[in-house]
């Protein structure tokens, strides 16, 4: 990680590599064998990428309870403890249906539905992820969904890992696919036989699954192209070194396209937050992930002041910021841009992953600019209620013929003229 003194010539845009021609080509050669043969180009799709042979795709009640009896209580505890935190969380973002009415008889409203049916994707392979799948179902639950399809790729045996089974088990989505990448997206997004067709498609994935999302919106809603993890730590004198050292490595652990970013008004935090990083580094397992992803896409911005620094932050709009200063409360209201704010010393990032409450699907690579976390409602849709009396459509019939006529819509504006004069009243 390089020390840069931020000026007017020092970019602080982020530019990631995008995909190849080829990935997408197989992206839609992928998608376009599942909406043309179904189940047999799932089977064929699975055996050649994930190397399973799947007599059924879906797991089987025996395979939860074998989940459940490699599974150890003190997880159990744990996955119980943030499962409520998050649900707790989400139940205040419900929104209820309203109507409003008028004096001459005008009914005005929203209607709040939830969808009938979602897709949770959660990655495979050697690791296994419960806060995906918490963080997807619950805002889904929460929401009203009562149709919840979870799909995640299967080892070479066919199997998905305890973690993945007993989270799905204690939330109760019991219909789990073993599939991955972009045919397990466009399984959802099309339905085969057997895989039944989703309303919206949630949960991050590698390149295929994010342009695989990409190509099927449209059929189906998606939460977001979600890109590499972020974090920004902003710091001044007094701010731990080691401490922000040990928030940079928590995500440049996660991928070589990880972005871990400090920003700082002090020379000393900068320079002995640097060798604390190549301290810690020593003892890390994934070191050669994170050390990758600090020299590549990692950086430590010097600013002249704190205001120079907040709008440096704000520029970077990253997916993660910990406000690691003295009063980070004093602060937080010129924070524009951010997917998730940790305000102190105690707000660790890791705490938003797993066990704090608000989701940690997160806009990514500057779309913080934008959009938001993943919430309740990314799982509903509002329809609009209109209901005009009589004395209300006499009172506006000339109004509106007259914008229609504006915009040439005569039939618009006879339309509401032949109401307007009591016809068919």
């Amino acid at each position: 990680m390089n020390i840069v003194e931020l000026g007017p010539e020092v970019s602080l845009e982020r530019n990631l590599e995008q995909s190849t021609e080829k990935e997408r080509e197989t992206v839609g050669a992928i998608v376009a064998k599942i909406r043309e043969k179904g189940d047999d180009g799932l089977r064929e799709l699975t055996e050649l990428y994930d190397g399973a042979r799947l007599d059924s795709f879906f797991v089987t009640p025996q395979e939860m309870e074998e989940a459940y009896r490699d599974f150890s209580d003190k997880s159990l505890k744990a996955l119980r403890r943030a499962m409520a935190n998050i649900r707790s969380f989400h139940e205040k973002q419900i929104r209820q249906s309203w109507i409003t009415t008028q004096e001459d008889g005008t009914m005005l409203g929203q209607k709040i539905t939830p969808l009938d049916r979602a897709g949770v994707y959660v990655p495979g392979g050697k690791a296994a992820y419960p806060s995906t799948i918490m963080m997807n179902v619950i805002p889904a639950q929460t929401a009203g969904v009562e149709d919840i399809v979870m799909t995640s790729p299967p080892d070479a045996d066919g199997k998905l890992t305890p973690g993945v089974l007993v989270t799905a088990a204690e939330l109760g989505v019991s219909r789990i696919l073993k599939a991955g990448g972009a045919q397990a997206v466009a399984a959802l997004a099309y339905g085969t036989e057997t895989v039944p067709r989703v309303d919206k498609i949630t949960g991050p994935g590698n390149i295929f699954v994010a342009l695989a999302k990409r190509e099927v919106f449209g059929q189906v809603d998606i939460d977001m192209i979600a890109g590499p993890s972020e974090i920004v730590v902003l710091a001044d004198e007094t701010t731990s070194p080691d401490l922000a050292a040990a928030d940079l490595i928590s995500q440049a652990e996660h991928d070589e396209m990880s972005s871990a970013v400090l920003v700082t008004t002090s020379r000393y935090v900068a320079e002995q937050t640097k060798a604390e990083v190549d301290k810690q580094l020593e003892t890390l397992p994934k070191k050669d992930i994170a050390a990758a992803s600090l020299c590549h896409h990692g950086a430590i911005y010097l600013a002249d002041s704190m205001t120079q620094a907040v709008e440096a932050v704000n520029q970077l709009a990253g997916e993660h910021l910990e406000l690691l200063v003295e009063d980070p409360h004093a602060l937080l209201g010129r924070i524009r841009h951010a997917g998730a704010i940790f305000l102190g010393p105690y707000s660790s990032e890791p705490v938003g992953d797993y066990m704090a409450g608000p989701n940690h699907v997160l806009p990514t690579n500057g779309t913080a600019r934008f959009s938001s976390p993943l919430s309740v409602d990314d799982f509903t849709k509002k329809s609009s209620i209109i209901s005009y009396s009589r004395t209300a459509l006499e009172d506006h019939a000339g109004d509106i013929a007259q914008i229609a006529r504006l915009e040439g819509l005569e039939g618009h504006a006879r339309a509401v003229e032949r109401r307007g004069k009591g016809e068919n009243g």
